[in-house]
């Protein structure tokens, strides 16, 4: 980034903003935002309008003028109604007042990192990951330590606790797990849900829990405890412990642009998560927090709407590719991405994202932007109609066909 910026002002610029590199999806995607012949699946969203019962909810607070400031933690409504949503959901009871609402995902990320971490404090990170986690650790003076899953040739994806315990330094203040995984569709066992739990309390180490996809959920036989929604950490910890979960309105209720989420703290820190909403944003807009109330409240069947339709497209998508000679597809068990591997790939991931744009008319993401681990990765969003999942496709399989794979590159 620092070439763009002009030289009087590079040494003037924070060095560290400077360094970070673009994000990728969004190079992608900038290359054809406004072209109606791609078929988008780069990009995390799903293709449904946020439900109108939400919508009215909002319009209704603007009719009624609410659009002053309001509780720097969010509407005491609204945390209660967050307590009650994950009582229903996973039936555990967190006090109203451990909830702090955010202003989407990434700021109840970027505010549970900047309530642990310290200039040079460590979190441990299985990659590859959402870059938007992985940037805000270095954005706020921490560093970020990969742990790489597990990638078999059978297309399952596993992570080794032991390559996680092992990555654990004096320096090390957090782990950061998210399940179920952008982009790879991992989701953590609970076993390894406890075994985690356990190492941390008897290391004194923060979990930083991002539990966004946790109602996308596909069983296909590698877990068979039939959880669903997903196994959450405040379901195996206490009000005690050091653990941090962040979470999204975005993704179950087609909400993406409403920029509303929220963070779980441990009992007591009420204050300081007060304090890190005063300075970072001061609030979320009132008539926002009156439609997220609605949408937990009354929005239980869009998002079992919205799991079943992304679950139809998953299966498209995922017997299509795998039929394919030189395509290892990682069949997710969570969320609503699919992370799969082209054999033979000439050049990036990021250059064959590009390249299937130009000449398959379809957006995907590449690998590349999930850290170095992904590289010869490509990952595709299938939050979408089965219809436009088959017609998707139907324009990806003759163009990765046509790629003819090298016998050394013919292994995962």
């Amino acid at each position: 980034m620092s070439d763009v910026i002009p030289a009087a002002l590079r040494q003037v610029c924070s060095s560290r903003v400077q360094e970070m590199p673009d994000n990728q999806i969004v190079a992608v995607a900038d290359l054809a935002r406004h072209d109606a012949s791609v078929v988008r699946l780069w990009i995390g969203e799903g293709d449904l309008p946020t439900p109108d019962a939400i919508k009215q909810a909002a319009i209704d607070a603007l009719g009624q003028d609410d659009t002053r400031y309001s509780y720097s933690q969010g509407m005491p409504e609204l945390r209660q109604a967050l307590s009650d949503y994950h009582r229903r959901h996973w039936q555990v009871d967190v006090a109203a007042d451990r909830f702090c609402v955010t202003i989407g995902g990434m700021n109840a990320v970027t505010m549970a990192m900047q309530a642990i971490l310290d200039e040079g404090s460590e979190v441990i990170m299985p990659t590859p990951a959402w870059p938007n986690a992985r940037q805000m650790i270095e954005i706020v003076g921490g560093v970020n330590v990969p742990v790489a899953f597990d990638f078999h040739a059978d297309g399952n994806i596993a992570l080794d606790l032991e390559k996680v315990f092992a990555a654990v330094t004096e320096r090390t203040r957090a782990i950061f797990v998210n399940s179920p995984s952008n982009p790879t569709g991992w989701r953590m066992p609970l076993e390894d849900m406890r075994r985690l739990r356990d190492f941390c309390r008897e290391k004194g180490l923060w979990i930083v829990a991002d539990e966004v996809y946790n109602h996308f959920v596909y069983n296909d036989g590698i877990y068979d405890d039939g959880q669903r929604p997903a196994p959450s950490f405040l379901q195996i910890c206490g009000p005690d412990d050091r653990l941090l979960v962040t979470n999204t309105f975005s993704k179950n209720w087609c909400m993406t642009g409403w920029r509303a989420g929220w963070v779980v703290f441990p009992q007591g820190l009420d204050q300081l998560f007060a304090r890190l909403c005063q300075y970072n944003t001061t609030g979320v807009a009132p008539f926002i927090q009156r439609a997220c109330i609605t949408a937990l409240e009354s929005g239980d069947d869009f998002i079992a709407h919205q799991v079943a339709r992304c679950h139809a497209s998953r299966d498209i998508l995922v017997d299509g590719l795998t039929a394919l000679d030189n395509v290892t597809v990682f069949s997710p068990q969570g969320t609503f991405y699919l992370f799969f591997k082209v054999h033979g790939l000439s050049g990036s991931s990021l250059d064959m994202a590009k390249r299937i744009l130009r000449e398959a008319k379809v957006g995907v993401a590449p690998g590349s932007a999930f850290g170095p681990e992904g590289e010869d990765y490509l990952r595709i969003c299938f939050a979408i109609d089965p219809e436009l999942a088959r017609e998707a496709l139907a324009r990806l399989v003759p163009f990765l066909t046509a790629l003819q794979p090298s016998t050394e590159s013919a292994t995962v």
